[in-house]
């Protein structure tokens, strides 16, 4: 239904409508999970790695606003990273479908996701949303 109220919107290119697409996508997953009343921080849930999302996509749960909070803290440490992560995750683009939206190369996306996935397991292991840790 977001997407449809995106009538509006001047699509730019393929690449555009998937930046636009993933975080609304994001949106989507996060309000639900807040809907459902879930707890901050996992509520006691089992770790999820980023690996295994996309089979429990279809049960959101408190690990998806853990996520939500840690892609916001990276963010604020490197805007791309939390990007690919973003496109990767929640629109579930490939390395090279990602690159193309961001105008890098796969290597770069290649680099960045892996260095993202250990910041993240880092930052959701913590407990704690520790900026720029």
């Amino acid at each position: 239904m977001r997407l449809v109220d995106c009538g509006q919107v001047n699509w730019q290119d393929r690449a555009h409508f998937f930046a636009v697409s993933a975080h609304l996508m994001r949106r989507i997953l996060i309000d639900f999970a807040r809907f459902r009343g879930y707890q901050k921080r996992g509520g006691g849930l089992p770790h999820m790695s980023l690996e295994d999302a996309p089979s429990v996509c279809n049960e959101p749960d408190a690990n998806i606003v853990a996520l939500d909070e840690a892609l916001k803290a990276l963010a604020e440490v490197d805007d791309r990273k939390s990007r690919v992560v973003e496109l990767r995750f929640f629109a579930g683009l490939s390395i090279e479908e990602t690159a193309e939206v961001l105008g890098v190369s796969p290597e770069t996306v290649g680099r960045d996701w892996k260095l993202a996935k250990m910041w993240l397991l880092n930052e959701l292991s913590s407990g704690q949303m520790e900026h720029g840790a």
